[in-house]
């Protein structure tokens, strides 16, 4: 495990998805997207007074890529308090991303007080009613997930027998050698139950994939990169671009850790994931904003 990471280009290989530091350029007939999360718009605490600042850092990252990404998607956690000029500013900053298509996944500082009624109607176009979906890029299916409407004891996501139901059809008419992506705000494996850090439901999800031979899950939510490998299934939580928080149990509870302010952008870095399907195995490489 470790911090870092507002950002991470990903390129689909022969039918493995890898992640890259961002300056690697993707070679023609690629796909590469770009994976950011946990923007927190809003807040203003010690731990990040500037939060626009370092989202605007990572959006003039991923412009600096040699090729150009695909898309962006943003798992989640998009504004701090749900207020309308928090997406307004968020919106703002990505419109000035090379890469126009946005996709995006709810967390649950998105849907706070009105059960995501506005999230929905600002990014939920063409979605199911709960806001999940799904979409194909050059042979890859991607199905984004919510499950941040009905938490759990104790704070764990939920999916909910509805979405499960859709995902399941989603899933059906697909050839088993398709490459799928699957993106949602909190983690899809149990990182740390104590702190709410995984989803009650993710077990029933995931059994419509197993008989695919390339699955990748993208998190957000606990604001560091953990990264786990089980059966066909890579696992990748990306950290914030906000702030960091502390590592599963090295804390009271989660939440906004501080740093001197001369570290944090040291601790707000990109993430390079590299996974080669067969070996099972992670090799990680952690580049810093500053």
């Amino acid at each position: 495990m470790a911090w870092a990471g507002t950002g991470a280009l990903c390129v689909m290989r022969g039918g493995v998805l890898k992640s890259y530091p961002l300056g690697t350029k993707a070679a023609a007939g690629e796909l590469s997207f770009v994976q950011i999360s946990d923007s927190h718009m809003g807040f203003n605490k010690a731990a990040n007074p500037d939060v626009a600042g370092t989202l605007q850092t990572a959006v003039d990252r991923i412009n600096g890529l040699s090729t150009p990404p695909e898309f962006l998607l943003h798992t989640g956690d998009i504004s701090h308090l749900s207020k309308p000029e928090e997406f307004d500013t968020v919106d703002q900053i990505l419109k000035s991303a090379v890469a126009k298509d946005v996709f995006l996944v709810p967390g649950e500082h998105d849907v706070l007080n009105d059960d995501g009624k506005q999230y929905l109607e600002r990014y939920g176009k063409g979605s199911a009613a709960g806001g999940w979906y799904s979409f194909d890029k050059k042979g890859v299916h991607f199905i984004g997930l919510v499950n941040v409407l009905n938490l759990k004891a104790g704070g764990l996501g939920s999916l909910g027998a509805e979405q499960l139901e859709w995902m399941e059809r989603d899933v059906k008419h697909l050839k088993h050698s398709t490459p799928i992506v699957v993106f949602a705000h909190m983690p899809l494996w149990t990182v740390y139950p104590e702190w709410g850090w995984g989803t009650e439901d993710s077990g029933q999800a995931l059994s419509y994939l197993k008989e695919f031979g390339s699955v990748t899950v993208l998190n957000g939510h606990i604001h560091q990169t953990m990264q786990k490998v089980e059966g066909n299934v890579t696992f990748h939580t990306a950290a914030s671009t906000a702030f960091p928080q502390p590592q599963p149990g090295k804390a009271e509870s989660p939440g906004p850790m501080k740093v001197p302010a001369e570290q944090l952008k040291s601790l707000l870095g990109i993430t390079d994931v590299n996974y080669v399907q067969g070996q099972h195995s992670l090799a990680i490489v952690d580049s810093k904003l500053g």
